[in-house]
This record gives structure tokens, C-alpha cells and sequence, in this order.
């Protein structure tokens, strides 16, 4: 059974960092490309960042802030957010390419002062 359960969503402060952990299951995790989403209300998902391999992808609004990883021996997938803007705030999804339908549940980030 495929599986994503995100973590390590919060409230922070403008300026501040999170972690986000994604636990994936079910799939060969090392053959996919893994991406973290997110969700603002009443907006569209729209992909934060991508990785595959040894390669990533931010969108522009991440760039310089965010930071991608994974690790393959733990089937685990992580987005470091620094220099948190009340922008950033979102339910954020990890999924891996063709797998959209298996997406959890998020973790919801909230940046306000």
C-alpha cells in the first residue's frame, strides 16, 4: 500500500525555520521522483520543490530558502524552510511523480507574527 505521512508542520514566526519529515511506503522510493507541495486556502497546489536522483528543482519562491533531501535508506523525504515569510503559509503535501493519488494527509505551516 503506498503511503505518505507528512510531519514537522507548526506556527512559526516571520523569519523562522522548520523542518518537514514525509515517511513514505509501498514503492520503490529510490525510482521516484519526490516533491514537496503545498496548498494555501483557497489557492491551487503548486510544487514547491522536486528532487530525483542528485538533481533539484525550487520554484522561484523557494529558492534560497528551502532546501530538498532525502534520505534513500530510510524511504524518508525532507524540506528544510528557513526564513519563513507569512507567504509560506500552507498545507504542505509530499508526493512522488505518479503517484498523486496516494497523497496524505500534509502538515499545516503557518507563519504569522
Amino acid at each position: 500500500q503506498v503511503e505518505f505521512v507528512e510531519s514537522g508542520g507548526g506556527s512559526v514566526e516571520p523569519g523562522g525555520s522548520l523542518r518537514l519529515s514525509c515517511r513514505a511506503s509501498g514503492f520503490t522510493f529510490g525510482a521516484y521522483s519526490l516533491n514537496w507541495y503545498r496548498q494555501a486556502p483557497g489557492k491551487e497546489r503548486e510544487l514547491v520543490a522536486n528532487i530525483f536522483g542528485g538533481a533539484t528543482y525550487y520554484a522561484e519562491s523557494a529558492k534560497g530558502r528551502f532546501t530538498i533531501s532525502k534520505d534513500n535508506s530510510k524511504n524518508m523525504v525532507y524540506l528544510q524552510m528557513d526564513d519563513l515569510k507569512p507567504e509560506d503559509t500552507a498545507v504542505y503535501y509530499c508526493i512522488a511523480d505518479g503517484l498523486n493519488a496516494y497523497s496524505g494527509q500534509g502538515t499545516q505551516v503557518t507563519v504569522s507574527s
